[in-house]
């Protein structure tokens, strides 16, 4: 008779291991000052994305795909993602900041986290 080793199952659905990553992404990167955290949220329609210095936990800037010229704006939602990395730059820039570190947040480096990404860098923030 072979006795089994009841092992732990550590991923259970794709939430739990996109969680693991968040964490596993927030131990390794903070914001300052000089270079604060560029944060991308995404649901399944919209993507929400701010620029946030963790020394002080404020919001310098942020940008969603809700705001009302980004609903009016044609384009598939990677197009949007793109175009709400463009004006979160702008907005970034205008509060005086010129780079960020990137907060993927636990998502993979793909489709419209990375035209968050391409976006912002086309906008002029260096990543």
């Amino acid at each position: 008779m072979a006795i089994s080793i009841n092992k732990k199952r550590t991923n259970k659905s794709k939430a739990a291991g996109r969680s693991r990553r968040q964490l596993r992404i927030r131990k390794r990167i903070s914001g300052t000052a000089a270079r604060p955290r560029l944060v991308v949220n995404r649901s399944a329609r919209h993507v929400f994305v701010q620029v946030v210095d963790d020394t002080i936990g404020q919001t310098v800037a942020s940008a969603s795909t809700l705001e009302a010229d980004l609903r009016a704006f044609d384009g598939d939602k990677t197009a949007k993602a793109k175009r709400v990395g463009e004006l979160v730059a702008e907005r970034a820039k205008a509060a005086g900041v010129e780079a960020v570190v990137f907060d993927r947040g636990g998502n993979k480096y793909h489709g419209r986290i990375a035209a968050v990404a391409d976006g912002a860098r086309e906008g002029g923030l260096s990543l």
